[in-house]
C-alpha cells in the first residue's frame, strides 16, 4: 500500500510540475509598450541537446586542493561542535 501511495505522490508531483510548466511557457515580459513572450523559441524554454549532451558528457568537478579541503572540514567540525576557532 505504501507503495502505491507513493508512486500517487510521484503522479501529484508530475501535475504540479506541468501546470508549472504550462504558466512558464505562457510568461511575457514588458518590451517598451507592449507585452513580449519571455521565450521566443522553444529551445529558448527547454533545450534538448544540452541535456542529452549533459548525460552522455558530464562535466569534470574541479578538485579542490587537499590543505584547503581539510581546512574546511577542521572549521565545519569546530563549529558544529560549538568550539572556538
Amino acid at each position: 500500500m505504501r507503495a502505491y501511495q507513493l508512486q500517487q505522490i510521484d503522479k501529484e508531483m508530475d501535475m504540479h510540475m506541468q501546470a508549472w510548466l504550462n504558466h512558464q511557457v505562457t510568461a511575457s515580459k514588458e518590451k517598451g509598450k507592449k507585452q513580449v513572450p519571455v521565450y521566443s523559441k522553444f529551445k529558448d524554454f527547454y533545450d534538448y541537446e544540452k541535456r542529452i549532451n549533459e548525460v552522455i558528457k558530464p562535466k569534470k568537478k574541479s578538485k579542490i586542493p587537499l590543505n584547503i579541503k581539510k581546512a574546511a572540514e577542521y572549521v565545519a567540525e569546530r563549529r558544529e561542535g560549538n568550539h572556538e576557532l
